[in-house]
C-alpha cells in the first residue's frame, strides 16, 4: 500500500478514481480515503482481517488447487491497519451492492457505505455477474465520457 500511495502522489486527485471488487474495493476505500479520489466499490470487503481470519495457514489458489500458498497471521495484521474510519466525503463513494452475494452480506456493505451513493442490486452474486448493466452508471460516477 506504501508504494502504491507514493506512485499516486503527484497525481491530480480530482481526475483520478479507483475501483474495486471484494476485497480490492476494501482497498480502493483506503486508497480513496487516503488520496481525497473518487471510489467505485463493487461488493466491497468491509472487514477482512476479520472475514480471513479463519484462512491463517496453506491455503490451494482458487484457479488451481494444485497450487498452494502460505496465509500468514502477519496478513490479518497488515489488514487491520488499513482499516479506515468513518468516510470522509460519501459522495466521493459508489458502492454496487448485490442482495445475492454469496460471500459478503449486503446489509454489512450498505452500513458501511451509508450517505455513499449506492445501487442496491435485488439479486446478482459476488462476481456481479450482470456487471455489463452497471457500467452506464459507473461510467456516470466517474464522469467519464465514451
Amino acid at each position: 500500500m506504501e508504494l502504491l500511495l507514493q506512485g499516486v502522489q503527484a497525481w491530480p486527485k480530482d481526475a483520478m478514481a479507483v475501483v474495486g471488487s471484494s476485497l480490492g474495493g476494501f482497498y480502493a476505500t483506503h486508497v480513496a480515503q487516503q488520496t481525497g479520489c473518487k471510489a467505485v466499490l463493487l461488493n466491497p470487503a468491509i472487514d477482512p482481517a476479520r472475514d480471513l481470519f479463519g484462512y491463517v495457514g496453506e491455503q490451494a489458489t482458487w484457479h488451481d488447487p494444485d497450487q498452494k500458498f502460505e496465509f500468514r497471521p502477519e496478513f490479518i495484521d497488515e489488514l487491520r491497519t488499513l482499516q479506515v474510519g468513518p468516510l470522509t466525503d460519501p459522495s466521493r463513494y459508489y458502492a454496487v451492492i448485490a442482495k445475492g452475494d454469496e460471500v459478503l452480506d449486503w446489509r454489512e456493505m450498505t452500513g458501511r457505505y451509508a450517505g455513499a451513493r449506492i445501487r442496491l442490486l435485488e439479486g446478482s452474486d459476488h462476481a456481479l455477474s450482470d456487471f455489463d448493466d452497471q457500467i452506464d452508471e459507473v461510467f456516470a460516477f466517474l464522469d467519464l465520457r465514451r
